[in-house]
């Protein structure tokens, strides 16, 4: 039987890249999308939000979607080195203030893309 290095007792762990939370508006998909290539061609790890309304809201997204959406996005902070507010004109909604709370109240680094 063949053991994984990482089934050894004095196993350390292999450097891994850097993870990255991006949050901002859904109305900046272009923005967020972006940003998402260009970390991850620097060899990030991204984590990002994974819904975005659909243009003229064909489907609108319910209360209770919202609220799962913005739980999901709190455990990707969670998951991050840090957190990328993507802010194209200084813009921060409400959504995106509260995850910037929330990720100032767990310790994460956060910087923006406009500096604020």
């Amino acid at each position: 039987m063949t053991v994984s290095p990482f089934d050894q007792k004095d196993r350390t762990v292999p450097d891994r890249p850097e993870i990255v939370c991006l949050c901002g508006s859904t109305r900046f998909m272009d923005d967020l999308n972006a940003a998402n290539r260009d970390l991850t061609f620097a060899g990030v790890i991204v984590l990002a939000p994974g819904v975005f309304p659909p243009a003229g809201n064909p489907e609108p997204i319910t209360d209770e979607q919202k609220a799962a959406l913005a739980t999901l996005h709190r455990r990707k902070i969670d998951l991050a080195d840090r957190v990328l507010i993507v802010n194209p004109g200084g813009y921060v909604g409400e959504s995106t203030s509260s995850e910037i709370a929330y990720a100032q109240a767990t310790g994460k680094p956060i910087s923006f893309t406009v500096p604020v």
